[in-house]
């Protein structure tokens, strides 16, 4: 496959949730999972198959990192499915990181929505490049 459409994106926070939502599929035209947990997305993962992964950082329960490791650990995520995290933290400590997580690349928070699904295009680009 030669050009990106099933995200899989875990946010806990709901407006967040809608407008990147709306970004992605709206104004993107991806086809877009949404799960309010890392727990979820354990669970729907594999029948999604998605070909991106956007995971929110700070979450109730499993956080971004520890999802990240327990889809690894399940066999869902491998080398194949580029990874980001989605954030408000972006100092150079944490991106260095999550950069040794494997995450491909971050991507700041407050995003802009008319500018989301081009960024997460680039990513998955930059993956198959």
């Amino acid at each position: 496959m030669d050009h990106l459409q099933r995200v899989l994106y875990v946010e806990d926070d709901t407006d967040i949730r809608e407008i990147a939502t709306l970004a992605l599929q709206d104004v993107g035209g991806l086809t877009v999972k949404v799960c309010e947990s890392g727990e979820k997305a354990l669970r729907e993962i594999d029948e999604f198959a998605p070909q991106l992964v956007l995971l929110d950082v700070m979450m109730p329960g499993l956080n971004g990192p520890e999802t990240l490791k327990a889809l690894i650990q399940q066999g869902s995520v491998d080398t194949s499915i580029p990874i980001a995290f989605m954030t408000a933290k972006v100092h150079p400590d944490e991106l260095k990181r999550y950069h040794e997580m494997g995450v491909l690349n971050v991507i700041a928070k407050p995003f802009d929505p008319m500018t989301l699904a081009d960024e997460v295009r680039a990513i998955w680009q930059a993956h198959h490049d």
